[in-house]
């Protein structure tokens, strides 16, 4: 299901263009689309073209727009068809050989993660890329190849398949990378694994991306992610530049199965979560409803994020009614303070804990 979200409302009252002759056209141009849903959001973005117009747009201004709506409207067609479907985007070294032992874990997980049920995106190119394209099989990946002069060709076990989305901008792929996934995987990498890893967890960290399972995998004996998190650990909680529980964040594990297990009970009993009431309340929608001893142990453990009032059990509420799929889902709610995204993931985790032990 779509990450980042997408109930935000970012309309601006009075927003609209300069001359009334581009106003009446753009209004006949949206009532051509007879019944189309949602003519308010397109309106704006015809308003937001003719205003590139209006204020003298450089061409070359003009030409990364659209470079960028082009790979977004292609990307969304692509994934469209997939809705459904439960996606881990895995990263990693380009420049990871067959042999590497990584290589052969990135593919074993790729191949097991599948055998649940998921599909698994890659950045369609060598190393690790390959290996979760290999695993995974193509029938159950997608690629989202960047165009480089070097490293810009496609692995062997996506090229030519429909799920391979080229893009031109690093900054519309990784959209997609975070948009489109139910779980991240990082493996041993370079300046380009990093930059996914730390963006990845900043958006989480900070709220702009929904939570979800975040696993550093390596293989057994290696001491890539160990080594990089005495740095974290050492330089950045210690510094007070991220708090210690933003840890809970990720999981770092030497183990295929580990890894894939972590994914799967995160979404044991937790199915998604969506702001209503202008952001003033958060709604937690839940695979399998709660007993009460264990909302009296949420309340208990988590009353620190709770603005007011306490976590509740609720019914859906108006803002999600284009989810009409999800309607029948069992429900929290509570008025989150916004600002403690760690001790909403170990919230999620304690939601999840009693149905994990079920199944142990």
């Amino acid at each position: 299901m779509p990450r980042l979200h997408p109930e935000l409302d970012t309309t601006e009252l009075g927003y609209d263009v300069q001359i009334p002759t581009h106003r009446d056209l753009i209004q006949q141009l949206l009532d051509s689309l007879g019944d189309y849903e949602h003519k308010d959001l397109l309106r704006e973005v015809l308003v937001t073209v003719v205003k590139l117009a209006e204020q003298g747009a450089s061409r070359g201004d003009l030409k990364i727009l659209r470079t960028a709506v082009k790979e977004l409207r292609h990307a969304f067609r692509v994934f469209d068809g997939y809705r459904g479907i439960s996606k881990v985007s895995v990263f990693g070294s380009a420049r990871t050989a067959p042999e590497d032992p990584n290589y052969r874990m990135a593919a074993e997980f790729a191949g097991e993660i599948v055998r649940q049920g998921w599909m698994v995106i890659t950045g369609a190119g060598p190393g690790i890329m390959a290996a979760g394209n290999l695993g995974a099989g193509k029938s159950h990946s997608f690629g989202l190849n960047i165009l480089l002069p070097f490293e810009q060709t496609a692995n062997q076990y996506i090229d030519g398949d429909s799920k391979l989305i080229n893009f031109k901008y690093f900054f519309t792929r990784k959209l997609f990378f975070v948009k489109e996934t139910d779980a991240i995987v990082v493996f041993p990498g370079g300046m380009g694994t990093q930059d996914e890893c730390f963006e990845s967890l900043t958006l989480v960290q900070t709220g702009k991306d929904n939570p979800c399972p975040i696993l550093l995998l390596e293989a057994p004996g290696s001491s890539y992610w160990r080594d990089w998190l005495h740095f974290t650990e050492g330089q950045l909680v210690k510094g007070n530049f991220v708090s210690a529980a933003d840890r809970s964040l990720l999981k770092i594990s030497d183990s295929v199965s580990e890894a894939v297990n972590e994914i799967v009970e995160f979404y044991r009993c937790y199915h998604s979560l969506r702001y209503v009431h202008r952001r003033q309340k958060l709604v937690l929608r839940l695979r399998k409803p709660v007993s009460d001893e264990h909302l009296d142990r949420l309340n208990a453990g988590f009353g620190d994020i709770v603005v007011e009032g306490m976590i509740e059990r609720c019914e859906p509420f108006s803002e999600e009614r284009d989810e009409p799929e999800i309607e029948n889902l069992p429900r929290l709610v509570f008025a989150f303070n916004q600002r403690s995204f760690s001790r909403l993931r170990q919230l999620i985790d304690a939601i999840n804990l009693p149905f994990h032990l079920e199944n142990s």
